[in-house]
């Protein structure tokens, strides 16, 4: 696809928030609870998105997808992501594994795997994480794949904290081909089909109460040698490409939900009747709405900022570390103000304001908590002034 007119996005989006609104969000509750009818769900949410030609906009035209570039996608992701289930429903969750393996997978891993990640007929998850090795420090990772004598390799190991593994056909997994835990090299990334002998989901980790995170593990699973991602040894690198996209494409839907809190509140204000009058007119509750437009109106620029970098391949570290941490305390802050509008309609299953504040919260630790990259955004700022030159943000 050629870089897209301007009102060819609007109207793209305004389709795809339509849909959402309109599809998903009454969906919400059961898929929120798993199992065989949220399978079913999703399906046929699926088959909808197709038929309203919203499938897999972001992903390449040549695997099925539609093909929009990653800046015209940008708001399309935010109101793809005003629901956790919005990405899943239109085809763009599996943007970050086919990028990914588009650019690093084999031969082998790109026929057999591409066009079915992006029809949907295939699942991916990507486990990184171990109880006793943190996301923030991948190279303590004890997770390891030995070469096999007749070719490939082992895999022995456990992660936690795997979104979506009970529903995956494959899982990319982060293990040490090399040296010892603690190494920054000698890590590995492959992919596993997930109905290999060894594989198995040890249990489900519920976050605050919501479903979707498992703990897996693998008992000597044997991985041929073509589903190694990369080269041996450059996981790291790899990980890094991945996780500035994204990291964004989170801010990104973290702001649409962030959004959809703003409007519940608004709503609320506005039609609520107190013995004096209007919510709206009441001067704490204007603050609340001032206040999360402020938190909305100051993160929205820097996580576009992020994603323009991002798509042009440039050095993003310093303007995802900000994107990143500012969009999840701006989807807890919004969500808190909304619930606290509410009252004790905002904290019961009549609106979706708990699972909106519940991921604002996990927001913070996600993909790298809060500290981690205050820490590395003031590093990197510091250490550019020390060496004589200044940081360029935008």
């Amino acid at each position: 696809m050629t870089d897209p007119d301007v009102t060819d996005v609007d109207l793209l989006r305004k389709r795809v928030s339509a849909f959402v609104r309109e599809r998903v969000f009454p969906c919400e509750p059961r898929l929120d609870a798993g199992g065989p009818e949220a399978r079913k769900l999703r399906k046929r949410l699926r088959m909808e998105a197709r038929e309203a030609g919203l499938w897999a906009l972001p992903l390449p035209v040549e695997l099925g997808g539609g093909g929009l570039p990653l800046p015209a996608y940008a708001s399309l992701a935010e109101a793809e992501g005003a629901s956790d289930h919005g990405p899943a429903a239109l085809g763009s969750a599996s943007l970050l594994d086919v990028t990914m393996l588009s650019r690093h997978g084999t031969g082998q891993i790109r026929s057999a795997y591409l066009p079915r990640l992006v029809s949907g007929d295939l699942h991916t998850c990507y486990a990184m994480t171990e109880p006793d090795a943190p996301g923030t420090e991948p190279w303590l990772a004890a997770t390891r794949a030995e070469r096999r004598s007749g070719g490939g390799w082992r895999v022995t190991g456990r992660k936690w904290f795997v979104s979506n593994a009970a529903d995956a056909d494959l899982v990319t997994v982060l293990a040490r081909t090399g040296g010892t835990p603690g190494d920054r090299t000698g890590l590995s990334l492959l992919l596993v089909p997930t109905d290999s002998p060894g594989f198995r989901v040890v249990r489900e980790l519920p976050v605050l109460g919501a479903t979707g995170q498992y703990e897996i593990a693998f008992d000597q699973v044997d991985v041929a040698e073509d589903h190694l991602v990369g080269e041996p040894g450059r996981a790291l690198t790899m990980a890094g490409e991945r996780l500035q996209l994204g990291r964004t494409l989170r801010a990104l839907r973290w702001l649409g939900q962030a959004q959809r809190a703003f409007d519940l509140m608004c709503g609320r204000a506005a039609a609520r009747q107190g013995a004096r009058g209007p919510l709206a007119d009441r001067q704490l509750v204007q603050q609340h709405v001032f206040e999360a437009l402020l938190a909305l109106r100051t993160t929205r620029p820097l996580v576009y900022e992020a994603m323009a970098l991002v798509a042009e391949g440039r050095d993003a570290h310093v303007e995802v570390g900000l994107a990143k941490t500012a969009a999840a305390r701006t989807l807890q802050e919004v969500a808190d103000r909304a619930v606290q509008v509410f009252g004790a309609a905002g904290l019961g299953p009549d609106t979706p304001l708990p699972a909106l504040f519940r991921t604002g919260r996990t927001a913070r630790i996600l993909d790298g908590p809060d500290e981690q990259h205050v820490s590395s955004v003031a590093r990197r700022v510091l250490r550019e002034r020390q060496d004589g030159s200044t940081v360029t943000l935008g």
